[in-house]
């Protein structure tokens, strides 16, 4: 799909630019019982020979891609089944809403398609249970054809393999309200770098403009991350954010900037519409958002045209990863592998990265200057920043997490940052409930 994950903002499927977090609260109680007992292992049993012949008919579904890119996906297949005389391949397509429900029904009721577009936290559940076929017995060239982030995302904790080939990527950038900056004692020029700097200039425009904000949200356990935490323990087993005590210094901090001021009171409340909305609407002046986030930000408010300066992801940039998966039990395991690594080869990659404002998961496509080189708009200049991110991305928030698990510990931050819990209390509890809901499915 054409996702794009939202974390404080994560990019990736959608080609809207945005994908919410897809693992619903309705999935993390229900992957267990509709899964668990359903299967042969991690890493699992082949439906059929992966060196038998390319040949034969397979399904391949996409998330979300239709019918705006319904001739480019037209166009892989028809070009695969030309280069591969006897093959077929059926494009079938899921919308956003429901995505992870289904692909867990799908895999429930012997149903999985042969080729399935999953983002690695919608993987895991599947590849943990023997339903996703370990590409890596098939393809030794993986490591050099693919970019190390991307492919780290199909590799799991306590799961021996790796189950996606690495499709698209995408990543953050910082937006910034120039006018909003300038007229509030800041410099649009010389725009945050890092996290600390943030908070500074937060507190610097609060106190020249007490009405208008810099920062806009909580945060959560990409933050974390950032701040030098382990989130999740080594064999991917629990979550362990709570006993690094930089999580409840980091805590403290927003706590302390909500209190000063620094941020909408709305943040906290069930009135908070989010800071790319806030910052959209020129109430916030600081927001992330993929490369093409701009268009979206200057076609609901003009007023933003010209306004808006760019610059690098704080600290470390987010990696986003979209991929194509094997269903361990495809009748055509030969077809439905040789598809995946088709469809997510050099070629095909730059020429979906060239319509669509995503990147190339590739190592090849590092030389491609659509992609590298800055055109001297600001689209351009999002974008060539967010390509050059790309190169020491990281997968800041673990796949470990659902989102019913990060939308507890969203509520136990907010007590915090409140005042009503202290935050070392707020994360052992959420700990301790996301620790429960691991545990059981």
């Amino acid at each position: 799909m054409l996702p794009t994950p939202t974390s404080p903002s994560r990019r990736l499927p959608g080609l809207s630019g945005r994908r919410p977090a897809l693992v619903v609260a309705a999935v993390a109680a229900a992957s267990a019982l509709v899964l668990s007992g359903c299967s042969g292992g991690a890493g699992g049993g082949a439906g059929s020979d992966v060196d038998g012949p390319v040949d034969g008919t397979i399904t391949v579904q996409t998330w979300s891609l239709t019918p705006t890119y319904t001739d480019y996906l037209d166009g892989v297949a028809a070009a695969f089944e030309e280069a591969n005389p006897g093959t077929e391949v059926k494009l079938v397509d899921q919308p956003g809403d429901g995505y992870a429900e289904k692909v867990l029904s799908q895999a429930s009721s012997g149903t999985l398609p042969d080729v399935i577009n999953l983002p690695p936290d919608i993987a895991l559940p599947l590849a943990k249970r023997g339903f996703l076929y370990d590409i890596s017995q098939a393809d030794d060239a993986l490591d050099d054809t693919y970019v190390s982030g991307a492919l780290d995302a199909y590799e799991y904790n306590g799961v021996d393999g790796v189950y996606g080939y690495p499709w698209y990527l995408n990543t953050d950038v910082n937006y910034w309200n120039a006018a909003r900056m300038d007229a509030c004692g800041l410099d649009s020029t010389a725009v945050p770098a890092d996290t600390d700097e943030l908070f500074t200039q937060a507190a610097t425009m609060h106190e020249a403009c007490p009405d208008d904000y810099l920062m806009s949200r909580k945060p959560g356990l990409s933050d974390f991350s950032l701040a030098g935490a382990q989130v999740v323990s080594d064999d991917g087993s629990e979550f362990v954010f709570a006993d690094d005590d930089a999580s409840a210094d980091l805590i403290d901090r927003y706590a302390e900037a909500y209190q000063e001021g620094y941020l909408p009171p709305s943040v906290l409340t069930s009135e908070y519409l989010g800071n790319s909305t806030l910052f959209t609407q020129a109430k916030v002046a600081w927001t992330t958002g993929g490369a093409s986030s701009l268009s979206d930000f200057v076609t609901n408010n003009p007023s933003l045209d010209g306004e808006v300066v760019v610059s690098p992801a704080l600290d470390t940039p987010p990696l986003y990863v979209q991929g194509l998966s094997v269903s361990a039990k495809s009748k055509e395991l030969a077809t439905a592998t040789a598809f995946a690594a088709f469809m997510t080869n050099e070629e095909n990659q730059a020429a979906f990265g060239h319509i669509v404002n995503v990147f190339p998961s590739t190592t090849a496509s590092a030389s491609d200057p659509y992609f590298s080189e800055d055109d001297g708009t600001v689209d351009g200049k999002a974008r060539a920043l967010a390509f050059e991110s790309l190169k020491t991305a990281e997968n800041l928030s673990p796949v470990e997490a659902n989102s019913a698990m990060t939308q507890f510990l969203d509520q136990q931050i907010a007590l915090a940052m409140k005042g009503d819990v202290t935050a070392q209390e707020a994360l052992d509890t959420a700990q301790q409930k996301m620790n429960q809901l691991l545990a059981n499915g």
